[in-house]
C-alpha cells in the first residue's frame, strides 16, 4: 500500500480520484506496522451475518491495534485451520475502506469447496483466522473516471459491494451504474442495502437481472434472463464512456467479455476480477518480472528445481511451473489462486533465476529481496527453493 501513489487530490477534474482512508503508521508496542502489512495478522470474528440462503458475510477484527488500510474491490487471503489442515482461500473484501476497524468478507457456499463449507457450518464469533493482503489492482481507485459500471454475477457482487459502499460514505456516488445478474430474486445478494441506496443517492442506478422466479414466491417483475447485448445496451446506453468493472464465475466472465466486444466498448476501460486465472481470456498481462535479467529460453536440458530444506530435486521441463515441480517432488507449496494473484505461494529463491509472470500477488520489494511466486514461475536454469 505504501506503494500507491496518493496525488488524487491534484488530478484534473475530469479524471476523478476516489478519496481514501489515508496509510498512516500503526503503533505495535515500541515500533510501527508499515501500511502494506497491516492486514497480515490474525483477525476475530466478531459476528456472522446471513445474506442469502447460501452466502454468509463474517465481520472481523483485527487482533493488531490501529486501522485496516486497502483499496475496494481489494482482496485478501483468508486462512483457516480444518481438522488440523491449514487451507488457504481468496475473498473480495465487501466491507470499505472508510470503515477502518473491522472488516468483512461476504463468502458463498460452494458445494465441495474446500473452505466455505467449514466457514459456513463452524466459524462462529470468537474463532481466530489468519488474514494476509491486500492484493488485487480491480479498483476504480487505481482507474478513476466519470462514469463506473459494475457488472456482476453470483459471488462476484463482493467488490461492487466495497466499491459502492466506499463512494457513498465519501459522498462520490455521481454516475455508477450496477448490473448484478443472479438465478433468482433469494440469491441477490445485499439487494435490499443497494436499492436503499439508490434511493438516496440520484447518482447510483442498480439493475438487477434475474433468470428464474423464487420458489414459492411472487413472480420476478424485473429483468429477467441472462446478460446480453440488447439487455445491456438498453440499461447503459452511454456503456461506451464508462469504465466497466466484471466479476463473476468463469462462464459469466467469458459471456461478458464477447457482450462487450459486441457493443464496441474499448477493451482498454474493462477490467476483470476472477480467481480462476485459466479461465480469464485475452492476452497475458504484461507483468512479466525475472529475477535478476531477463533471457529467452534455451534448448538446452530441462533445468533442476531443488528444494533446499527438503533435499529433494526434479527436472522442470520447459513450461512447467516451479508450484508442479514441487508438487511432482512430494514437496507441499501452499497455494490458492495458482495464477500470481494471492500470493499465498511465496518462496525465497536461494540461488538461479525464475521468469515470473505474476498479477499483483508480490511487491516489488520482495521481489528484490529474493522472493518469487512459484505457481507462475519457470525457472531460467537450475535453482534452489526455500522449501
Amino acid at each position: 500500500m505504501s506503494e500507491w501513489p496518493h496525488d488524487t487530490w491534484s488530478q484534473p477534474a475530469t479524471t476523478p480520484g476516489l478519496r481514501l482512508v489515508p496509510d498512516l503508521p500503526r503503533p505495535v508496542g515500541d515500533r510501527f506496522l508499515a501500511p502494506e502489512s497491516a492486514l497480515d495478522q490474525e483477525m476475530v470474528v466478531r459476528r456472522r451475518v446471513p445474506v442469502t440462503h447460501d452466502v454468509v458475510t463474517f465481520v472481523l477484527e483485527p487482533t493488531i491495534p490501529g486501522t485496516l488500510s486497502f483499496l475496494p474491490g481489494q482482496f485478501v487471503t483468508l486462512v483457516v485451520d480444518v481438522d488440523g489442515s491449514s487451507v488457504e482461500r481468496c475473498y473480495t473484501i465487501s466491507s470499505p475502506p472508510t470503515r477502518p476497524h473491522l472488516l468483512t468478507i461476504t463468502v458463498k457456499r460452494i458445494k465441495g469447496g474446500a473452505l466455505s463449507p467449514h466457514l459456513h457450518d463452524r466459524l462462529s464469533p470468537g474463532d481466530r483466522v489468519g488474514v494476509r493482503g491486500p492484493c488485487g489492482d480491480f479498483s476504480i481507485a487505481a482507474h478513476p473516471a466519470n462514469r463506473y459500471l459494475l457488472l456482476s454475477a453470483g459471488s462476484g457482487i463482493t467488490p461492487s459491494l466495497s466499491t459502492v459502499r466506499a463512494m457513498a460514505d465519501l459522498a462520490e456516488l455521481d454516475d455508477v451504474v450496477v448490473v448484478h445478474s443472479a438465478r433468482t430474486p433469494a440469491d441477490l445478494a445485499c439487494g435490499n442495502e443497494l436499492d436503499a441506496l439508490a434511493t438516496t443517492h440520484p447518482g447510483l442506478r442498480v439493475v438487477w437481472v434475474c433468470e428464474n422466479d423464487s420458489p414459492a414466491s411472487v413472480p420476478w417483475t424485473g429483468q429477467r434472463g441472462r446478460l446480453d447485448a440488447r439487455l445491456l445496451a438498453s440499461q447503459v446506453p452511454d456503456i461506451a464512456e464508462r469504465e466497466v468493472f466484471t466479476c463473476g464465475p468463469p462462464g459469466y466472465m467469458a459471456a461478458t467479455r464477447q457482450v462487450l466486444a459486441e457493443l464496441h466498448v474499448d477493451s482498454g476501460r474493462c477490467h476483470e476480477e476472477s480467481f480462476t486465472i485459466g479461465d480469464r481470456g485475452g492476452p497475458t498481462p504484461d507483468l512479466a518480472v525475472l529475477l535478476t535479467e531477463v533471457v529467452e529460453p534455451t534448448e538446452e536440458a530441462a533445468p533442476t528445481v531443488t528444494f533446499g530444506r527438503s533435499g529433494r530435486s526434479v527436472a522442470c521441463p520447459l513450461g512447467m511451473t516451479v508450484l508442479e515441480a514441487a508438487t511432482s517432488a512430494g514437496v507441499p507449496l501452499p497455494s490458492s489462486c495458482g495464477g500470481g494473484l494471492c500470493g499465498t505461494c511465496k518462496s525465497g529463491l536461494l540461488a538461479g533465476r525464475v521468469a515470473m509472470f505474476h498479477q499483483g500477488g508480490i511487491r516489488p520489494r520482495e521481489i528484490a529481496a529474493g522472493k518469487f511466486l512459484p505457481c507462475c514461475s519457470t525457472p531460467d536454469g537450475d535453482i534452489v527453493v526455500d522449501a
